[in-house]
């Protein structure tokens, strides 16, 4: 349908999962793409994906950053290399995040800090050098992707959730700043649930977390209406209308997509055992 037609979007975290489903999906709407990721394997391959879907009238543009973001001079850098080799940028998708599973009694310092360096560092710096580049395009949508458990405490994932908390009331924060400041900016919030991620499989394995862990695959898909867990295209798709004039009128919100958990019912254990 072309919604984003000569329009130039970032996603972090872009080498796997959401990330290169978002990526895919802002490219076949006519976007050109630029992902970052750590994983220059997924990226090659996010990239290859996106080339597959067509030439430039179908989204076939894609570019490929290293990418920290953790580290405020790499974002500068890759700002100034969106700047030089795109010519601007229109939507920023602040995806990157990691999940420390297992409980907060045996979490490691280290985890913690690590933890909120990606998922909260990572979005305050994306959307704070973000910010003046889409506002000198002539403006667009920035999306931070936070989670079901950044609305609700699940046990076994008390980091992350404080980490989603945080980027959630960030969120609000920015777009009215930026509001104020008459900056043509709009940021909004994601919140996936259950969705079919490497992040999830690692969590339900404990790969992260190196210890127990408490939670419970079947308990997660049983919380849903559906009941299952959810794919990436389905967050991709709330991510394209946040990032078009579609949502023209949507700032500072929150869009939630999980199938039903935080609608209530048994959800209210599904994190626990």
């Amino acid at each position: 349908m072309d919604f984003l037609a000569g329009k130039i979007a970032l996603i972090t975290g872009g080498a796997s999962g959401i990330g290169r489903a978002c990526a895919e999906t802002l490219a076949r709407e006519g976007a050109q793409v630029v992902v970052t990721d750590i994983d220059p394997d997924g990226l090659a391959e996010t990239v290859a994906a996106i080339e597959a879907q067509g030439g430039e009238a179908q989204g076939g543009k894609a570019l490929a950053l290293p990418h920290d973001v953790t580290d405020e001079a790499a974002w500068q850098s890759v700002m100034d290399t969106v700047q030089a080799r795109c010519g601007g940028l229109h939507i920023l998708v602040n995806n990157a995040g990691i999940a420390v599973g297992g409980s907060l009694l045996e979490m490691s310092l280290v985890d913690w800090r690590r933890q909120n360096a990606i998922n909260l560092d990572g979005v305050f710096l994306g959307t704070k050098h973000g910010i003046p580049l889409i506002d000198k395009s002539g403006g667009g949508s920035i999306i931070i992707m936070s989670s079901v458990a950044g609305l609700r405490g699940a046990a076994g994932l008390a980091g992350y959730s404080a980490s989603k908390g945080g980027v959630r009331l960030f969120a609000k924060s920015a777009a009215l700043e930026c509001a104020a400041a008459g900056l043509k900016v709009r940021v909004n919030s994601v919140h996936p649930g259950i969705i079919d991620t490497p992040i999830w499989t690692k969590i339900l394995s404990g790969g992260l977390s190196g210890g127990a862990n408490t939670l419970n695959s079947e308990k997660l898909a049983s919380a849903t209406v559906a009941p299952r867990a959810g794919r990436p295209q389905e967050i991709a798709d709330g991510v394209l209308y946040l990032a078009s004039d579609l949502s023209s009128y949507v700032n500072g919100s929150e869009l939630v997509i999980d199938g039903g958990i935080t609608a209530g019912g048994s959800s209210r254990s599904v994190l626990t055992n």
